[in-house]
């Protein structure tokens, strides 16, 4: 099973959200999201990196991608931004059957849901819940049709730990969970994970999955 140990970087949850990028970049954990997991079918691996720590009240993740294409036509939160230029974190409790998923198009727009076990059992989050995460994006946030050619993009998004039932004053030491890279609608559809995902086909949903993200004590910075 994968692991990624997350620090805890203190005054994060105070900065801009392009502020916050450069912090995650220079300190905060890093992991590489490159199994291809379909490679017969979906061969094509755009460079995909994930720096995420956690501070006291929220998990703060930036993704950065090099590659080819990009395509941003969902500006509406609950829109389907996987078949967009899109990145993906899922995350759940160790012991519970609840796990959730926030998917995120290259200029920010958001999906996300609660489920209860699997991919049927799906409850999106509110519109005003979405607001409370934070995102920014290197590209801004207007809307453009397929692009073509070689391009490279950061996203960065705040996570309150309330979105996943998570006390911030009593965390886990652990959580599960993977991070994706996804595009189902451009000319080089693929399906990419930090940890590898053992089905017949892409499914993102499969908790069984998840890798470990540790919940590190120390502070940084």
């Amino acid at each position: 099973m994968k692991q990624l140990y997350i620090p805890t970087l203190t005054g994060l949850g105070e900065l801009s959200m392009d502020h916050c990028a450069r912090i995650l970049e220079e300190s905060a954990a890093r992991a590489s999201v490159e199994s291809a997991n379909w490679p017969d079918r979906f061969p094509y691996k755009p460079l995909t990196s994930v720096y995420i720590a956690y501070s006291d009240a929220a998990l703060h993740l930036l993704f950065r991608v090099h590659g080819n294409s990009l395509r941003a036509c969902h500006t509406t939160d609950l829109s389907p931004v996987h078949e967009d230029s899109c990145v993906e974190f899922f995350v759940k409790q160790p012991e519970s059957e609840t796990y959730y998923n926030f998917e995120f198009n290259c200029i920010g727009t958001c999906k996300a849901a609660r489920h209860q076990g699997c991919r049927e059992q799906a409850t999106d989050f509110s519109l005003s819940e979405l607001k409370t995460i934070h995102r920014w994006s290197s590209l801004g946030h207007r809307a453009f049709k397929e692009l073509t050619g070689l391009f490279t993009w950061d996203l960065c998004v705040r996570i309150p730990l309330s979105l996943l039932e998570v006390d911030p004053d009593n965390l886990p030491c652990k959580l599960m969970g993977n991070f994706y890279k996804c595009a189902d609608k451009t000319d080089q559809p693929h399906y990419v994970s930090w940890s590898p995902v053992r089905t017949e086909k892409p499914d993102f949903h499969q908790p069984a999955y998840f890798g470990e993200l540790l919940l590190c004590p120390n502070q940084i910075g």
